[in-house]
């Protein structure tokens, strides 16, 4: 298992980001959350097989890439703690 916590930047809110997010989700065995930011970005936490995880955050960019500018990973420890994939208000 890894977790991957991903931070876009870009014109990102507003668009349907978190909604897409959470539809491509369900394609994948993964396991987080998506969030707005105060600062404008959004945050994606996503736990779950390294194959899994990396298919699921490829096909985010892919979709949203017409709003994307810029994508910062950070590979953690996974937590274990999600039981699904949310979006979180």
């Amino acid at each position: 298992m890894v977790r991957n916590r991903v931070i876009f930047t870009g014109r990102v809110q507003g668009v349907g980001f978190r909604h897409a997010t959470q539809m491509q989700a369900r394609s994948y065995h993964v396991y987080g959350h998506v969030r707005n930011l105060e600062d404008g970005t959004v945050e994606l936490v996503v736990e779950g097989d390294r194959e899994e995880v990396a298919g699921f955050t490829a096909s985010v960019q892919e979709r949203m890439a017409g709003v994307i500018k810029e994508t910062n990973t950070t590979t953690e420890v996974a937590s274990g703690e999600f039981a699904d994939f949310t979006v979180l208000f």
